[in-house]
């Protein structure tokens, strides 16, 4: 029975499942760092920013089973492939975001910030970023959920987390306690996005103010 499945293995169960939310949680946290170091220096040409915008477009068309199988040469097996693989799609959805969000922002707005006297990076970082914050966050909060599940796929790689069971349960399909494993693993997986975008929706009713939520 999965109940008892679980009991019997709670404790590497609870592992696993904090392992698979630390791998998700620190990559997307690279993942907007890099994300937002890129549509800070591209959103202003419309040539390179329909150029981040293919990227993004064409980079969530590949297979991150066989990324991470590529990955594995390299990089051998592990944490490291993990992280890559993970970050690399998180960046996607906030890139685009980050993009069309700062891109969007109404010229007149930046104009008069410009107007009494604010520079360029005050502007961006005092004006800009947060009119485009809410929008940006919708992506990270779209990366997340999907990395979450692409975190599982790096079980492959021999990488942390919940994939281990499901990978396991899979491996000896039809063996003792194998659709336990799947289950646990899927569940587990579904729980932790679910916990991990309660934890971002509050972050946006911290991050963005009640003026800007109103108006969305």
């Amino acid at each position: 029975m999965l109940w008892r499945f679980v009991v019997d293995r709670w404790d590497q169960i609870w592992f696993a499942a904090w392992q698979h939310f630390s791998l998700v949680v620190q990559s997307l946290v690279l993942a907007i760092v890099i994300s937002m170091l890129v549509a800070f220096l591209v959103y202003r040409s419309p040539r390179f920013s329909s150029i981040a915008n293919g990227v993004s477009a064409v980079g969530l068309t590949i297979p991150s089973f066989a990324l991470i199988g590529i990955l594995i040469a390299p990089l051998g097996f592990g944490v490291t492939p993990s992280v890559v693989v993970v970050t690399f799609f998180a960046a996607l959805p906030i890139l685009r975001n980050a993009v069309v969000g700062l891109s969007n922002i109404d010229q007149s707005v930046v104009e008069s910030a410009r107007g009494i006297g604010m520079g360029r990076l005050r502007t961006l970082f005092t004006v800009e970023f947060p009119l485009a914050w809410p929008i940006i966050l919708t992506g990270v909060r779209i990366s997340a959920q999907m990395v979450m599940g692409i975190a599982a796929v790096a079980a492959y790689a021999l990488g942390p987390g919940l994939g281990g069971f499901i990978f396991s349960g899979l491996s000896r399909l039809g063996g003792a306690n194998s659709l336990e494993s799947v289950a646990v693993g899927v569940i587990g997986v579904v729980i932790l996005a679910l916990i991990l975008d309660l934890l971002l929706v509050g972050l946006g009713r911290l991050t963005i103010s009640r003026g800007i939520r109103v108006s969305k």
